[in-house]
């Protein structure tokens, strides 16, 4: 199976051809993104992205705001830098707090907390790097409740990845959130998908 790291127009259907396919498509893209999803202590989660992920949300953007093709150009730009390209993971991180009020005190103590992130492969630390389209922490020094974080591996830490015996963790190391969770087998199973 060869791994898809790119969207390209020829890519998407027109908004008549998906909706015919859109209750199926979300029913698997929903099926997919269960496994790819990692709670880290009370309030993140990671998302991890794929390309097909990717195409599933570029394909409803263009069917909710219909912008047409000056919009797919702009929709394929935004987000193909969060496909994984081959040896790397790339995670879309949502601090998911529901209340407004600790929503807000939660965030303005976690300013640089995409510099926090990582991955563990037994005692190997992999730290991520956040995606460079804009500044994530504000200069009052609040965090993004979203972030795009990119983990590069090298081709040792993918074999080790794929050895299930090795005890795969994912975290935030700040100050103010410090909290790991271990990636199911499951989890594991899917994200291996994403390296070439």
């Amino acid at each position: 199976m060869i791994l898809k790291t790119e969207l390209r127009r020829q890519d998407i259907l027109d908004i008549e051809t998906y909706n015919n396919i859109r209750r199926k498509r979300r029913y698997e893209i929903f099926n997919k993104k269960k496994l790819r999803r990692v709670a880290v202590g009370p309030y993140v989660t990671f998302y991890f992205e794929s390309y097909e992920t990717m195409w599933y949300q570029v394909q409803e953007m263009l069917r909710i705001e219909k912008g047409g093709e000056k919009q797919l150009v702009e929709e394929l730009e935004a987000y193909n830098p969060l496909i994984p390209k081959g040896r790397e993971l790339v995670a879309t991180v949502m601090f998911e707090i529901d209340n407004p009020s600790i929503r807000a005190a939660v965030l303005s103590g976690l300013g640089g907390v995409e510099n926090h992130m990582i991955i563990k492969l037994d005692e190997e630390t992999i730290t991520a790097v956040p995606e460079q389209d804009i500044d994530r922490t504000s200069v009052d020094g609040k965090a993004s409740s979203v972030q795009f974080v990119h983990f590069y591996f090298t081709v040792a830490q993918i074999e080790k990845f794929r050895k299930f015996d090795t005890v795969i963790q994912i975290g935030i190391k700040h100050p103010k959130y410090g909290h790991m969770a271990n990636i199911s087998n499951e989890t594991r199973s899917a994200l291996i998908l994403d390296f070439a």
